[in-house]
């Protein structure tokens, strides 16, 4: 039976919202009774306890906010199936310091080297640090800046996008822009410039994204704030994407 002590402090702890010590304190009061925990091992326990909730909460809302089309994770990749990655320097970014120190990323390679995928690990290690993240194609923000400058809604989007703590942009070069859609891209990417880092993904060499932004000079301009301490990662390795593939075909076939 509850006694007017315990009520009265369940009732304080659901006045400062930490829903898990309230959900939590009997059970956890229970056992400390039995196996003899001072008041101090008690608290920690309940307090490890809310605030593991609260990070896993503050997570899974980064990254719904992040809008990842796939959920990857770094633990996913098989970093020793490609040749010539900088493992070390990927663990290193997986820390995020380059989130504070507002510098970018760039993936170079061919399709279906993981680009995305690592660019997505780094993403949900953002999340986890509780930056606020967003990923997006290319394309799929240059038809969303198209429709806002339609609806005379574009600085007010430019900003959204200005002020998120780390910006993933996929698949750059995949599909080109229209002269309307590159200057806008480059609105973005040039109103972020040292406000907030960026990771971009992309199958063209430097010297082909002239095919994407058009105009020679607006390109050398991006490329010059984009690369600026930038870590520039050449993924040209053969396809991982395929690897994977046909490792995971061997083991169904093979499956003792």
């Amino acid at each position: 039976m509850m006694n007017s002590t315990f009520v009265e402090l369940r009732e304080n702890l659901k006045a400062l919202t930490l829903s898990t010590m309230v959900r939590e304190i009997e059970p956890a009061l229970r056992q400390a009774k039995e196996r003899g925990v001072g008041y101090d091992e008690f608290l920690l326990d309940l307090t490890v306890a809310e605030l593991q909730t609260r990070a896993e909460s503050r997570l899974n809302r980064r990254v719904r906010e992040a809008k990842f089309p796939l959920v990857k994770t770094m633990e996913g990749f098989d970093l020793d199936a490609v040749d010539g990655l900088d493992i070390r320097l990927v663990r290193e970014l997986t820390g995020c310091d380059f989130i504070k120190e507002r510098r970018n990323i760039i993936f170079l390679g061919r399709s279906g080297a993981g680009k995305t995928h690592l660019a997505t690990a780094i993403g949900v290690e953002a999340c986890r640090s509780n930056y606020r993240t967003r990923f997006v194609s290319c394309y799929g923000l240059v038809n969303e800046l198209i429709e806002a400058r339609q609806e005379r809604d574009l600085q007010r989007l430019i900003q959204r996008y200005t002020r998120y703590d780390l910006l993933i942009l996929d698949e750059l070069g995949y599909i080109p822009f229209s002269k309307e859609g590159a200057e806008l891209l480059f609105q973005v990417l040039a109103e972020r410039h040292e406000k907030g880092a960026v990771i971009i993904t992309t199958n063209l060499g430097f010297a082909d994204w002239t095919q994407v932004f058009g105009e020679q000079v607006m390109t050398a301009a991006l490329l010059d704030r984009l690369t600026h301490r930038a870590h520039i990662i050449n993924c040209q390795w053969d396809s991982y994407r395929l690897k994977q593939s046909l490792k995971e075909k061997k083991l169904q076939a093979n499956p003792g």
